[in-house]
């Protein structure tokens, strides 16, 4: 649900826009909707840096991206830019006849932070280290585990893919269950950008997680094969789709294969600033925007663009 100020200022920006043209632009805030893993990036380096270009005032919202795109897609949220992590929420707001098309921008893969306040710290230390098999990390005795909501965020869902695959890599029939439990378990599941932060007080022991997002919060992590952390487009066909599952959706479920975790960013058709949304933009696939993007831990964009 969007916040008082949110739900005033978003409409407020359109509304001035029309009213004042251009000038508006320098006046009201520059919303931008993201995913929630890239809160760091955006609220220390992107947000700032073209806020200080562009003299705006950078507005980010970063939730859950499935959830992002129905707001966008309902008409309420009006933003400036969307920037989700995969090909599906684009789809959303692509269906409502919101985007046209959508850049690769980054890219990311799935890891599992733990907590270095964990008693398990020294045995997932070990298996980071590669010293102990992932499977010892994913069997210890009583593991809290964290992970978010697979009906509004695509990590919730990518990590249900990510321990999937893990079975059939490792061949480990019923690995996932036994980690994850039912794919709706109350017990594990948080909101995005709470997440982390529950991890680094040692509410619980070991999380899903991008590696972009734990890089830019410097918690110790488990690296994953390609085989099974969703990073390599060239597997999507080849291997990934094998993890094509019955996933919970918003109102039921959906069969779906997973994506490769690539970084999109659009500019919604009914954006109030189209022409400082082109150039964020140009920002974000420009020299000083990769760069920034690479010093919070993200890899160069992979794919192709989107498009309707």
């Amino acid at each position: 649900m969007l916040t008082r100020r949110e739900t005033l200022s978003l409409p407020l920006a359109a509304s001035l826009a029309a009213a004042l043209g251009g000038r508006a632009e320098a006046a009201t805030p520059f919303a931008v909707a993201y995913a929630g893993s890239m809160g760091a990036l955006m609220d220390k380096g992107i947000g700032p840096a073209f806020g200080a270009e562009a003299h705006v005032a950078f507005q980010g919202i970063g939730r859950g991206a499935f959830a992002l795109a129905r707001l966008i897609a309902a008409r309420k949220m009006v933003v400036n830019s969307f920037i989700p992590i995969t090909a599906g929420p684009f789809g959303i707001v692509q269906q409502a006849g919101l985007a046209h098309t959508a850049v690769p921008v980054a890219s990311t893969q799935m890891c599992l932070p733990y907590s270095p306040q964990s008693p398990h710290a020294k045995l997932f230390a070990a298996v980071a280290a590669g010293h102990e098999p992932l499977t010892a990390a994913l069997s210890a005795t009583g593991l809290r585990f964290g992970r978010t909501d697979p009906r509004t965020d695509p990590q919730g869902r990518n990590i249900l893919f990510t321990m999937k695959l893990a079975e059939i890599y490792y061949k480990s029939p019923g690995l996932a269950d036994r980690v994850l439990g039912p794919a709706i378990n109350p017990r594990q599941i948080f909101a995005e950008p709470s997440l982390l932060a529950r991890l680094q007080a040692g509410q619980i022991d070991l999380a899903s997680g991008y590696l972009s997002a734990v890089h830019s919060q410097g918690l110790p992590s488990i690296a994953l094969p390609a085989e099974i952390n969703l990073g390599d487009a060239t597997m999507a066909s080849t291997w990934y789709a094998r993890a094509r599952m019955a996933v919970p959706a918003a109102h039921g479920t959906v069969t779906v294969a997973p994506q490769p975790l690539v970084f999109y960013a659009m500019t919604p058709t009914n954006a109030p600033h189209a022409h400082t949304a082109a150039a964020f933009l140009a920002f974000l696939t420009g020299t000083k925007g990769q760069a920034l993007f690479a010093r919070f831990g993200y890899s160069p964009p992979s794919g192709s663009p989107l498009n309707a």
